[in-house]
């Protein structure tokens, strides 16, 4: 049994996410591979773009991975498939906060100790936080963003997705993405300014 399982890790764990799509229309044992990859990733997705508590994220989570293998048959070629599965990613989390009446108000970002340094990374962004801003004021900032531009930010600086995954993921055309980051970027520096003029006040009382 350990021999057929190492086997079937060597002959899967090299194959392209498209190539485990084709494998698992034969053989659904090759759809563990695709979660395995993808389940650490959505998640922190999950719970960088919604309020929503980590028992709340791993429902969406499986809602996310069964609705994929149900139209794996479906899948567009035309798309890579992590575009795919982080499109039914953003619709289970709209469908999911749709049901409920009430959010939880606080927002889980775990696992990005590195947030303040990737959102930096852009020359836009970092002449915004050349006050160096802690994490926690960045993710307080986030938390702040309307939930399309905090997404559009979460899936450009925090997923690492280009325009065109984005533009695939959010079903809205490249141009549309390029304004909603532009937006989104000028949204953050307004809440980073607004958060500054307070300081600025409680130091002057």
């Amino acid at each position: 049994m350990k021999e057929k399982f190492k086997e079937e890790q060597n002959i899967f764990s090299n194959k392209t996410d498209e190539q485990l799509v084709a494998l698992t229309l034969k053989n659904p044992e090759a759809y563990a591979f695709l979660v395995g990859r993808y389940e650490e990733k959505l998640l922190r997705y999950v719970m960088r773009i919604s309020r929503s508590t980590k028992e709340d994220g791993e429902d969406i989570l499986q809602d996310v991975f069964l609705s994929a293998y149900k139209n794996l048959n479906d899948f567009d070629q035309a798309l890579k498939f992590s575009s795919w599965i982080y499109r039914i990613t953003h619709n289970k989390v709209i469908s999911h906060f749709r049901k409920v009446t009430a959010r939880p108000k606080t927002t889980t970002y775990e696992g990005d100790s590195n947030l303040l340094n990737i959102l930096a990374s852009d020359e836009d962004l970092a002449r915004e936080l050349e006050r160096k801003y802690t994490v926690a004021e960045v993710k307080g900032v986030l938390e702040k963003l309307d939930e399309r531009y905090r997404e559009v930010l979460v899936l450009k600086f925090l997923e690492e997705k280009d325009y065109k995954e984005i533009s695939d993921i959010l079903e809205k055309p490249m141009g549309t993405v390029a304004t909603l980051i532009s937006r989104a970027k000028k949204q953050f520096k307004e809440k980073t300014e607004e958060g500054s003029s307070k300081e600025e006040k409680i130091g002057g009382i």
